[in-house]
């Protein structure tokens, strides 16, 4: 079981705050950082110092880590023009020396669009299997050739589809709750599908879905990568956990039943359960950056039970 840290910066970071618990992530054995890809604060936090981006963090943490992966949960499919989106992740690419993930989504959180001046389309999933098939054909296209897409949404025309990745193939992570439509796309697109914040069965239930349309597909179900995003709240015993759970406002029970709460007995025994329905990999949400001493105890505790 891979665990990877993900964090929600537009809660409150500044750059260097993410900076920080990159190394932290990597220097605890941690297998990736991953980040949202949103430009404005939910619920009650102040957001501040404001937003950070994606990708311009994500090239930043590639030149200062060395080993972690590195990518979004999800990228915003909204904010960016597929063709420049394929120039962003190949550049962070090479710049990582082969360490980037993209987790591509539709977009859904109407507010900030409205906040930034960004257009929200009514048809965002439509929007979405062309950005995809841009993405990826760009990358895919030998160098010397040229790609080119005539589609709703987008039309590119000679394009030289440059520049090339460092990896020879980014993984692509396609993710979400959608019983139809999503698994279809991960099943022609994706290496890796996420669920995020699921139950165990539920989770299941949608990994049946994804295995399901890649065999429809033509596709070995096993090609791919089944993983959950769940937030953690871990603490050496049940004060710990409680002061954890009230920094982020949470309740501790809640906690337990949507997410990785308790000790790390208690951890370790929910990991196991999405483990035995496919689950090989787990985004541990990680919502206080400053609790570094979280990641150590997840380190020392969890992780090490999962090798």
């Amino acid at each position: 079981m891979d665990l990877r840290i993900f964090t929600e910066p537009q809660q409150g970071a500044t750059y260097d705050t993410l900076l920080t618990v990159a190394k932290a992530t990597e220097d605890l054995g941690f297998d990736a950082f991953f980040r949202s890809d949103h430009y404005l604060r939910m619920g009650s936090a102040d957001g501040l110092p404001g937003p950070t981006d994606a990708w311009i963090t994500l090239a930043g943490l590639a030149r200062e880590t060395r080993r972690i992966r590195l990518g979004t949960l999800m990228t915003a499919g909204t904010f960016r023009l597929p063709g420049v989106l394929a120039i962003q992740v190949a550049q962070v690419d090479q710049m990582s020396g082969g360490r980037i993930e993209l987790g591509l989504g539709a977009g859904w959180f109407e507010e900030e669009h409205k906040a930034y001046g960004i257009p929200f389309p009514k048809e965002k999933f439509a929007r979405l299997e062309e950005q995809l098939a841009i993405v990826t054909g760009l990358w895919a296209t030998e160098p010397g050739s040229t790609f080119s897409y005539e589609g709703t949404h987008y039309q590119l025309t000679d394009s030289p589809a440059l520049p090339k990745p460092a990896q020879a193939k980014v993984p692509v992570l396609i993710g979400g709750h959608g019983a139809t439509r999503t698994p279809r796309l991960a099943a022609q697109y994706a290496d890796e599908f996420n669920i995020p914040f699921a139950s165990v069965e539920d989770s299941e239930r949608q990994f049946g879905r994804v295995r399901a349309a890649a065999e429809q597909a033509g596709r070995e179900p096993d090609d791919l990568v089944y993983s959950n995003a769940l937030v953690a709240c871990v603490g050496k015993d049940d004060a710990e956990v409680a002061r954890r759970a009230a920094v982020i406002g949470r309740d501790v029970e809640e906690l337990k039943a949507n997410g990785l709460a308790g000790s790390p007995a208690e951890v370790v025994d929910k990991i196991g359960r999405y483990a035995e329905i496919g689950a090989s990999r787990v985004y541990l949400q990680c919502l206080d950056l400053s609790d570094l001493d979280h990641l150590e105890l997840i380190s020392a505790q969890v992780q090490s039970q999962l090798v």
